[in-house]
């Protein structure tokens, strides 16, 4: 790989009235406005040539991966280590909750109900990326969510990770070097060996 195109899913039906799912056999497709967004994601690439197209398992970042590839033949891979969190008991509950919980409990807690823990959650980022990175086509595009997306662009200012993070817009394209990538994960990799919220 040379280059990554990170990507947000385009607005979904669950994230729009700020429910968590991550659970990727629920069903959850885009929205009207969602659709839009995805087809303009498209419409901001056309000059690039993409070797490869990544998901997550998720219906919303597949369905945004078609809206803006569409008419291209670009290969598609699906990588269940780019999947959003488990959430837990959390599952299907609001947005707010989830993250008050994360933000009075360290890294390494696991969500309640069988979940992930935020630690947890960025070790299998950094194995997702990893792996992105070994790939052999030179520029890839990634659809998955906002949370994998968030952690890079952070890390790429040398913030270490914390437990409440902005929301990343939706379908909307970052372009990255190989070597930026490499040191954002690079980070979030040190960080994993001892993790803890640094605020």
């Amino acid at each position: 790989m040379d280059e990554v195109i990170l990507a947000r899913h385009g607005e979904s039906e669950l994230s729009v009235v700020g429910t968590v799912n991550g659970d990727p056999a629920v069903a959850c497709a885009l929205t009207p406005t969602g659709r839009e967004q995805a087809q303009r994601l498209g419409e901001l690439l056309p000059d690039i040539e993409l070797d490869l197209c990544v998901t997550s398992e998720f219906q919303r970042t597949r369905e945004t991966a078609d809206l803006a590839l569409t008419g291209r033949n670009v290969p598609r891979v699906v990588l269940a280590e780019l999947n959003d969190v488990h959430f837990g008991s959390f599952e299907g509950g609001a947005l707010a909750d989830y993250r008050k919980w994360a933000g009075e409990n360290e890294p390494t807690t696991p969500a309640p109900g069988g979940g992930e823990s935020r630690a947890a959650t960025i070790a299998r980022y950094v194995s997702a990326y990893r792996t992105i990175m070994a790939r052999p086509e030179p520029t890839i595009l990634v659809v998955t969510h906002g949370l994998p997306i968030r952690y890079i662009l952070n890390a790429l200012g040398d913030r270490l990770p914390e437990p409440l993070v902005d929301q990343v817009p939706y379908a909307e394209p970052y372009r990255l070097s190989a070597r930026e990538l490499d040191a954002a994960v690079t980070l979030l990799e040190a960080w994993g060996l001892r993790p803890m919220w640094h605020l």
